[in-house]
């Protein structure tokens, strides 16, 4: 069996000091095959918070593959760095980003969307760049066929059953495209919420799969993050909360449809 720790919106500088600490020491003793961390590492983007979040991945005893969030670019009021030099602060964790991963029959593949600017006011929401879905189509295509393929995001691609939203442009188009390609899950955060549902793309069935987080800025569930299950075509997602209510299965365990890539 392989078991994925899903996690994301640690938010260093709002962390859950508890919670963060709680997952480093289950991360150590249960062995997770990886780690996929879905964005927001960060609150607000600042070297502390990258040195400090950086640390704290490299010290999990995991392989570990992440993506970038929305607070993970510089805000609006540092327009120079956020448009000139994003990514300066990514020192620490330069290697982890965007990395594709190859487990025993799983293959973990980035999609990034995030964006400098947007053609609208609000750009903490998500944003599908050809680029960005070309380069997760080819890795797609080269990975082997018998795997199963999990997409690796920060926001979901179209909406789910939470308070938080994505509004992701161009999501609706990747997703359906990441579906006829093979991918059988989408990997995403944002929201702070967890969930698993099924939807139907391309005639087949995709999965979206939302980590909560280990910030204080939660929302309707505690402090926590996802155990993905998987033998072999079959894959199941539970949440696990540092809170009264510890593990729950997400959604309902299910074999992949077949990939014909």
């Amino acid at each position: 069996m392989i078991r994925l720790f899903h996690v994301s919106d640690v938010h260093f500088g709002k962390e859950d000091k508890a919670a963060v600490a709680w997952f480093t020491e289950l991360v150590a003793t249960e062995k997770p095959d990886a780690v996929i961390m879905t964005g927001d590492l960060t609150m607000r983007a600042r070297t502390k918070e990258f040195v400090e979040g950086g640390a704290w991945l490299k010290g999990l005893a995991a392989p570990v593959t992440l993506e970038v969030g929305n607070h993970d670019i510089p805000y609006y009021w540092d327009p120079v760095r956020r448009f000139i030099a994003p990514y300066t602060r990514y020192a620490a964790v330069e290697r982890m980003i965007e990395k594709p991963l190859e487990l025993h029959g799983v293959t973990i593949v980035p999609l990034k969307t995030t964006a400098r600017a947007q053609w609208r006011w609000n750009w903490s929401k998500g944003r599908v760049s050809q680029s960005s879905l070309r380069r997760a189509l080819a890795l797609i295509e080269d990975a082997p066929k018998e795997n199963l393929i999990f997409i690796a995001a920060h926001h979901p691609l179209i909406e789910g059953p939470t308070k938080g939203t994505a509004k992701t442009a161009r999501g609706e188009e990747a997703l359906s495209e990441l579906a006829a390609a093979g991918a059988h899950a989408v990997l995403t955060g944002h929201v702070h919420d967890p969930f698993d549902i099924p939807v139907e793309r391309a005639g087949r069935v995709i999965r979206m799969i939302g980590a909560g987080t280990l910030s204080v800025r939660t929302r309707n569930s505690p402090p926590g993050f996802n155990e993905i299950r998987i033998d072999g075509t079959q894959f199941e997602t539970l949440a696990r909360t540092h809170g009264p209510e510890p593990v729950h299965r997400v959604g309902n365990p299910g074999r992949a449809p077949e990939t014909g890539r």
